[in-house]
């Protein structure tokens, strides 16, 4: 549970705490992974192949997306507790980074989620059709948003925080 994360993560000075979620088109089958970082806002989109969001294709496309982080990065994700987490152990032990989820019906405890998914629907309005975005879509509409600068980040962009972060952090 949230309550049991390590309080840096309660935090946003240290990069590589993430928030995940999923967006869903028409009748809630296509969907697309959201992760966003609590500390820079950067945002990696995950392609959910075919009308599935089931436990076994979330894991498997999460555990590829974030395999391809560096180490420092893979700190603790938190996520709702979805149907689609069934697999949580899985994900957490493949790329090493411990999965945390909310309270029930708490949206607010993953508020850099929330305010992506909502940024996200601007290229992706509800009810949309999600099948029709492949990788490629999404990598560019997650460049776009990592590109874009942000009041709450002082008008600095996502890409160039995280960026500093990886200069900076010394752990491994």
């Amino acid at each position: 549970m949230i309550s049991q994360r390590p309080a840096a993560a309660a935090g946003r000075s240290e990069a590589g705490h993430w928030e995940g979620d999923l967006i869903t088109g028409t009748l809630s089958r296509p969907a697309i992974a959201t992760l966003a970082d609590r500390a820079s806002r950067f945002t990696i989109l995950v392609h959910l192949p075919g009308p599935q969001h089931d436990a076994e294709t979330v894991r498997d496309a999460l555990v590829q997306a974030m395999t391809m982080l560096p180490a420092r990065l893979r700190r603790p994700l938190t996520w709702d507790q979805g149907k689609e987490m069934a697999l949580h152990d899985q994900i957490a032990e493949a790329p090493g980074m411990p999965v945390f989820f909310c309270d029930p019906h708490s949206p607010w405890q993953r508020p850099a989620s929330e305010n992506t998914n909502g940024l996200l629907r601007q290229y992706f309005p509800k009810g949309s059709d999600l099948r029709v975005h492949g990788p490629d879509r999404l990598a560019a509409v997650a460049a776009e948003l990592n590109g874009r600068p942000r009041k709450t980040l002082g008008w600095n962009t996502p890409a160039a925080l995280l960026a500093t972060a990886l200069g900076n952090d010394s752990h491994s």
